[in-house]
């Protein structure tokens, strides 16, 4: 069957010239011999244009230009399909596809379109959203919400919008339900990791893949300030090894495990975010894994 292209781009991800990004696309497409169309991302989400075009048309690849919330919100309108999904990386962070070794590089991103291979990664669900890399309660969603209000995307903004909330968080009150083990903390944040890390190779869950049907959850405790950067830095360096929960103790300033499923009580109203973006937030959050949720074009 004769491959056919849909690119997706997003107008307001990430720094990158999309005009430029648009004329690279048409000439490597187009040298590859691939039919492809070029739409813009749908603001609402439900992409029905898109699914009935995939019905009509013949489409086996939709290559998603953007960053991380706008694949989920693209692979979540699509499962069940049967479709290949690509990313060329356009975002701030660009998690997803640092985790699947899928370059930042928009021409070496095409080249993986053209010559990697599809195979299933693993997704969640956090209550009715769906999200195939990360997800976050207090410190980092806080940021995620900040962050989307800022005129300049980017690195350097997020790291100034995380520095301001740092001398002004504070921390929630949490309680955790899994199959292994029920308990009450308090933490700065915690996340839910299908994907390692948050992006810019920043791995929060070093030990996370994308397809091993668990969820690798990291508690950052509540802990002196002062010691909260060194903790996280020990945890993305990989210092924090992976824990079972049925030893959980007050004495760790991270609790860092695996799962496929846990319900979270957030007792203090902890803001929320899917994949950097802020999202409303809710007094429980019920997580579940979802094995091979998509197809993702990968480095073969």
């Amino acid at each position: 069957m004769a491959r056919k292209i849909v690119y997706l781009i997003n107008p307001i991800s990430g720094t990158k010239d999309k005009a430029e990004l648009k004329e690279l696309i048409k000439r490597k497409t187009k040298e590859a011999g691939i039919s492809f169309e070029i739409m813009d991302t749908d603001k609402t989400g439900k992409y029905e244009v898109l699914k009935n075009k995939i019905s009509k048309d013949g489409v086996t690849d939709v290559v998603v230009c953007g960053g991380d919330g706008t694949v989920s919100a693209v692979s979540a309108a699509l499962l069940n399909i049967e479709i290949n999904i690509g990313i060329v990386p356009m975002g701030s962070g660009n998690g997803l596809a640092l985790a699947a070794n899928i370059p930042a590089a928009p021409v070496k991103a095409l080249e993986i379109v053209f010559n990697g291979k599809a195979s299933f990664i693993d997704g969640f669900y956090i209550n009715d959203d769906f999200s195939c890399m990360l997800c976050g309660l207090g410190f980092d969603a806080q940021v995620a919400h900040d962050f989307a209000k800022q005129k300049k995307r980017g690195l350097q903004t997020y790291i100034k919008v995380s520095a301001i909330n740092y001398f002004k968080a504070n921390p929630y009150n949490f309680s955790i339900q899994s199959k292994e083990k029920s308990f009450d903390t308090s933490a700065w944040f915690i996340c839910i990791a299908n994907s390692n890390q948050f992006g810019n190779n920043m791995k929060i869950a070093p030990k996370a893949s994308l397809s091993d049907g668990l969820l690798d959850i990291v508690i950052v405790k509540k802990m002196n300030k002062l010691m909260l950067p060194l903790s996280v830095l020990a945890q993305f360096a990989g210092i924090n090894a992976l824990q079972n929960v049925n030893d959980y103790s007050d004495k760790k300033n991270i609790i860092y495990f695996q799962t496929p499923s846990l319900t979270i009580k957030n007792l203090s109203a902890a803001p929320f975010h899917i994949d950097g973006d802020p999202k409303d937030s809710a007094k429980e959050f019920k997580v579940k894994v979802v094995r091979n949720a998509i197809k993702l074009i990968q480095p073969s």
